[in-house]
């Protein structure tokens, strides 16, 4: 009870008014899923049209999800082995309209027809699947698929849509949350309130956090008994360190830090970007979920080759990107000499 009531003041946002823990990111969202069928399925059940529609979900391109279950039809990354031969359901799967920086007046212009289409597809799978569509799904940063940011204007939309069409809004923050892109939630910077928020990894424990909309449905996965459930979710000693953790976090004001050396490390990404135009591109972040893009994946996994034998633990994600996940407490000096190792190893690249 006391890990629950620490989640609640540290971790929670006032939208949200259901929990559920379980072990695992992957089974957070297949909950949250769950959550979303369930709902649809219901609706569609009042409304006179029975309990046979309610069963898919739309989600983009690039995505990683999980390699569980339901996920398996949600997860698209560059590496195929993660997924392929699983059975899958074939869902609407929709561009994912991610921003090339530095966001001029050209990749502006890219960005706002890639959201076109992506609104487009999204229509259009609604049209084709009536009263079919139990949810949205979509990562505030797609991680794995590579570290690909989206603009606060798109998930404005995407809640419009998810509101006018009775369709579960669903952010996956198992990666992005808990202060990595300097706010507890990643969400918190588009000004948009999802209905389901998955979570996990910095959590320790992992689970969902469901709005009151939810509760339209009065027999609700959080009210009917044994609809959602595990013998192994909320682990006690998961929820401990999980209080813990979230303690410290506040007392040492690490999103703080986070965000503050996040800004220092993405400075010194577009710098060295500026200063290797040929072999750095694409330089991003939000707090220190930061990445930058060579020209071809070979190039990718030769430098992270390199980075790794020069003792800099950065990892790769998508085709061509090399990603960073540094803990919260991290200094501006130990920036400064991850960002040394990486001017002396592109120089000779």
């Amino acid at each position: 009870a006391d890990s629950v009531d620490a989640f609640g003041k540290h971790a929670v946002p006032k939208e949200f008014k259901h929990l559920f823990f379980i072990s695992g990111g992957a089974l957070a969202v297949e909950n949250a899923l769950k959550t979303a069928f369930d709902w649809k399925v219901r609706k569609n059940i009042e409304q006179g049209r029975g309990d046979k529609l309610g069963k898919q979900i739309i989600h983009f391109k690039e995505a990683f999800h999980g390699r569980t279950g339901y996920t398996l039809s949600l997860t698209n990354t560059y590496n195929l082995n993660k997924i392929k031969y699983f059975t899958k359901f074939n869902w609407p799967r929709i561009i994912n309209p991610k921003i090339t920086f530095p966001l001029n007046d050209i990749n502006q212009k890219k960005v706002e027809e890639l959201e076109e289409r992506a609104i487009s597809e999204i229509n259009e799978a609604i049209e084709n699947n009536p009263n079919d569509i139990a949810g949205l799904i979509i990562e505030p940063i797609q991680g794995e698929g590579g570290d690909n940011h989206f603009r606060k204007e798109f998930f404005m939309e995407l809640r419009k849509i998810c509101d006018q069409n009775e369709i579960m809004f669903i952010m996956d923050e198992v990666q992005t949350g808990v202060g990595l892109t300097g706010e507890m939630w990643a969400y918190e910077h588009f000004d948009v309130t999802p209905d389901i928020i998955a979570f996990g990894k910095k959590t320790q424990v992992c689970g969902i956090m469901v709005t009151n909309r939810v509760d339209e449905i009065k027999d609700n996965v959080f009210t009917v008994p044994s609809r959602l459930n595990s013998t192994w979710g909320g682990n006690l000693v998961d929820m401990v360190r999980c209080q813990k953790y979230l303690e410290v976090i506040r007392e040492e004001n690490l999103i703080k830090n986070a965000d503050k050396q996040g800004k220092h490390l993405k400075k010194g990404l577009e710098e060295l970007q500026e200063k290797y135009p040929d072999k750095i591109s694409n330089a991003r972040g939000r707090g220190l979920m930061c990445a930058f893009d060579l020209p071809t994946p070979e190039k990718r996994d030769a430098f992270h080759k390199k980075l790794y034998s020069k003792n800099l633990l950065v990892i790769t994600c998508g085709s061509n990107t090399i990603r960073f996940r540094p803990s919260l407490i991290i200094s501006e000096n130990e920036i400064d000499q991850a960002l040394d190792i990486i001017n002396s190893t592109i120089k000779s690249f």
